[in-house]
């Protein structure tokens, strides 16, 4: 029998609705779907006894407090995941669980067997041998980003109110918004949350500790073009398509996320569209070391402005906004809360796994807030499409590192 019985059944559950966010809207959250699913959770976080159970209005996340049982003062500890999914279809997931992976074998996940988890793609089903694992079926992502990190949170809050005699002091809980999009914690309120230290639950394998992020920006670039019979085109047309394109060719082209790893930054076309008329483009820029992030910026704004220069008019438009920050600006000045995940997790026999994630969370602009929060394992692989798969067994191990957290939090 499981430590967690309901772990598993809710991870399902909340997987099952659909909250994807919405990059386009103006809202928050930005989908009527995540106000649901927030509504649906302070509920049942009332109903494990929290206290002070609301959902912000600004910043729609829903907080929840679990009073200490301790005759002294610790250090309030955070518990904090995203409820939103990635903008992959996510409508009707139906779950299927492998039980007992035996570590070798492919794993068809629709009928058909057009959609396949083979262990020569996705080596890491190696490291699974005698997991139950929960897969999709093909035609939706998981969303074990980052519901999983949901599940775990609740599931680990749910079993300190079945076992009172687990000595701890007050808890904070987070679930928020519109991760997936970048701007779930513009609106974050450290001191309404109240915690002193805070985690995100939000990684991938086993024992991943983070507290180094990407710096991150975004662009939208405009090409403004002139659009003329192609018959008497010359000296006279200007061809939007032909200006993105100019523009793309301008930037490095081995600087690209295909092409890079470990602290090496990058730029990314998201997308490109348009007409001669009027074309536009996305691009996000992003680079672990502060002044190398600033000098790619300026890379993008000297292209612009040689561009317009050489055009005679201004034709390129580009609006550029940063997105959020390294964290390891801020948690490298006290590194307590990265030394107490990394306690936990040695204290359950977990091997930290510590690098820098080509990504970011939430905690990225929570630290920046004066409340520093590094990223803990959830478990999910392959995150964010339909081969998205986690196992049963690391889900268990994150939630047993939140509750050794608060154990030694106690202790102190």
């Amino acid at each position: 029998m499981t430590k967690y019985e309901t772990l598993v059944p809710r991870f399902i559950k909340y997987v099952k609705k659909e909250t994807r966010s919405d990059e386009n809207s103006t809202t928050v959250p930005s989908t009527a779907t995540q106000v649901e699913f927030a509504k649906e959770i302070a509920e049942e976080l009332k109903n494990l006894g929290m206290s002070n159970v609301r959902i912000s209005p600004e910043s729609g996340y829903v907080f929840a407090t679990l009073e200490s049982n301790l005759d002294k003062d610790v250090k309030k500890v955070g518990f904090i995941a995203h409820m939103d999914t990635a903008d992959f279809n996510a409508t009707n997931v139906n779950p299927q669980i492998v039980e007992n992976y035996d570590g070798k074998s492919d794993i068809k996940l629709d009928h058909d067997g057009k959609y396949v988890l083979t262990t020569s793609e996705f080596p890491n089903l190696k490291n699974y041998k005698g997991h139950n694992l929960i897969t999709t079926d093909g035609t939706t992502l998981l969303g074990a980003d980052d519901k999983a990190g949901v599940a775990e949170i609740v599931t680990a809050i749910e079993y300190l109110t079945n076992h009172p005699e687990i000595k701890h002091g007050e808890i904070e809980v987070g679930i928020g918004p519109d991760e997936e999009i970048g701007t779930g914690a513009d609106r974050f309120d450290v001191k309404d949350f109240g915690a002193d230290i805070a985690y995100t639950v939000d990684g991938g394998p086993l024992g991943e500790l983070e507290y180094e992020t990407f710096n991150a920006a975004a662009a939208k670039m405009t090409f403004i073009g002139k659009d003329v019979h192609p018959a008497t085109a010359k000296g006279v047309m200007v061809n939007a398509i032909q200006l993105a394109m100019d523009f793309h060719a301008a930037l490095p082209e081995d600087e690209v996320p295909e092409k890079t790893e470990g602290r090496e930054g990058f730029y990314h076309v998201l997308s490109i569209d348009g007409t001669v008329d009027e074309a536009h483009s996305q691009y996000i820029v992003r680079d672990h070391d502060r002044e190398k992030f600033e000098e790619r910026k300026q890379v993008m704004k000297d292209i612009v402005k040689k561009m317009n220069a050489d055009l005679g008019e201004e034709r390129v438009v580009m609006n550029m906004f940063d997105q959020y920050y390294n964290m390891r600006e801020v948690i490298e000045k006290d590194m307590t809360v990265v030394d107490l995940a990394k306690k936990a997790m040695e204290n359950l026999d977990i091997a930290p796994v510590i690098y820098p994630v080509r990504g970011g969370t939430d905690g990225s602009k929570i630290s920046f807030m004066g409340l520093p929060t590094p990223n803990l394992f959830a478990g999910g692989e392959n995150m964010h499409a339909r081969y998205e798969y986690v196992s049963e067994q690391v889900m268990e191990k994150a939630a047993d590192v939140l509750l050794e957290i608060v154990k030694l939090v106690a202790e102190d």
